[in-house]
């Protein structure tokens, strides 16, 4: 396309000046033809979209030049690098004392305990069909040569059968013994025949001391025989019982208790069984380190009476006594536990105990308060149900009683409890 001429503006004055329009100042003024800026704008463009691709191309090598060496260094690296090989193995000599001798103790007792699996016989509704349902898991440990295994009560409650299985893997059905729900203690029985492993030998518990060393063995969430170690934390803890009752007397350890360990041994650093591990205290319900064992001492006085009888009672003054009549005695401001019956025949009754009574006019008269027991002092029935509990038939007690307004001394001899 041609383009446009330019217009002079001079000679139009000139021209304009002949006219009589009068003189105007000299401009030129180019009018491009319009074609003339679209062709310039295109050929910008172009330019600029070369010049994008340009950097687009190189972007792009660069990426490729970028993967290719990162790809390609580790093959440059191992060509010009010496051949790989094993590094060496130093020797760490022989093993600490106190290492030697845990894994002496973990040895020694390992095949001694065992790990527990526990069934529940379900009914379907529809078909009436009887199938075992997988109830829970715990440990325990081997009691005697007659195939005795000792656990937590907590850990067969509520099954209908029971798994144990030593640590060679061999599995054995158990029968239930006994149980004694107000020390979580429970004892069953295998017939392992002569192979059986040696039962635990036992320590004790009264002579414990606080910070001296324990080491439990059990079954953490499955894992089984998985051993764990600590200290002893405290001594004569209480935690809650069933039904409202209280376990009295426990050991408090950090050594790591979790789920599974429930009825595994608590054993010193000479491998003798001091304690059942019973519970922790955990917001998580893992541990936390704060963990407890029923005292070997307690387990000692309660599992011969369950093996023998299948279940454990205390020894008896033949006393009645309950937590309501500690309430009412509490109601008027006094401490004790009031003597609600009195069983003929029995130690009490022979040395002269006063039962709770009733007046003429149908008023409650009280009876004798017993207010301490060998010296120490009992504030209601959960006092004397412990002290109790760790005393055994035919052993001679001193009770402290309030009886009329008074306080007197007498002694008796305790019985079997019935």
């Amino acid at each position: 396309m041609a383009a446009r001429p330019l217009t002079c503006m001079a000679a139009e004055g000139k021209r304009g000046a002949a006219r009589g329009e009068g003189t105007r100042p000299h401009a030129w003024v180019l009018r491009p033809h319009a074609g003339t800026k679209t062709e310039d704008s295109a050929g910008a463009q172009a330019t600029m979209r070369g010049g994008s691709g340009a950097r687009l191309a190189l972007i792009a090598i660069v990426a490729v030049l970028a993967v290719l060496v990162w790809r390609g260094l580790p093959l440059i690296e191992r060509t010009l690098a010496p051949p790989a090989a094993p590094q060496l193995i130093v020797a760490r000599g022989d093993l600490a004392d106190s290492e030697q001798s845990t894994i002496a103790l973990f040895e020694g007792a390992k095949d001694s305990v065992v790990s527990i699996t526990t069934e529940n016989r379900v009914v379907d509704f529809w078909t009436r069909d009887a199938v075992n349902v997988p109830l829970g898991s715990g440990s325990g440990f081997l009691w005697d040569r007659q195939g005795h295994v000792v656990t937590n009560n907590h850990v067969i409650a509520g099954a209908t059968s029971a798994i144990v299985r030593l640590a060679d893997g061999e599995a054995f059905p158990a029968r239930l013994v006994g149980t004694a729900s107000g020390h979580d203690l429970a004892v069953l029985r295998i017939d392992a025949g002569p192979q059986q492993p040696a039962p635990l030998p036992l320590g004790g518990s009264a002579d414990l001391r606080v910070g001296q060393s324990v080491f439990a063995i059990g079954n953490p969430f499955g894992l089984d025989w998985t051993l764990t170690t600590g200290i002893v934390s405290a001594l004569g803890r209480e935690i809650p019982g069933e039904r409202g009752t209280s376990i009295r007397g426990l050991i408090q350890t950090d050594a790591a208790i979790n789920p599974g360990n429930s009825g595994g041994p608590l054993l010193d650093s000479a491998g003798l069984l001091i304690g059942v591990n019973t519970a922790i205290y955990s917001p998580s319900g893992a541990s936390v380190g704060i963990g407890f064992a029923v005292p070997v001492d307690t387990v000692n006085r309660v599992v011969p009476q369950l093996i023998a009888t299948g279940r454990y009672a205390p020894p008896t003054m033949g006393v009645l006594f309950d937590p309501r009549g500690d309430a009412l005695l509490r109601r008027a401001g006094m401490t004790g536990v009031p003597v609600l019956d009195v069983v003929p025949g029995s130690p009490a009754a022979a040395a002269g105990l006063r039962p709770l009574g009733v007046t003429r006019d149908g008023r409650l008269r009280l009876g004798d308060v017993i207010v301490a027991l060998d010296g120490a002092a009992i504030r209601d029935s959960a006092d004397l149900g412990a002290a109790l509990d760790i005393r055994e038939a035919g052993a001679t007690v001193e009770l402290g009683l309030l009886r009329g307004g008074g306080r007197t001394e007498v002694s008796l001899v305790l019985a079997e409890g019935g």
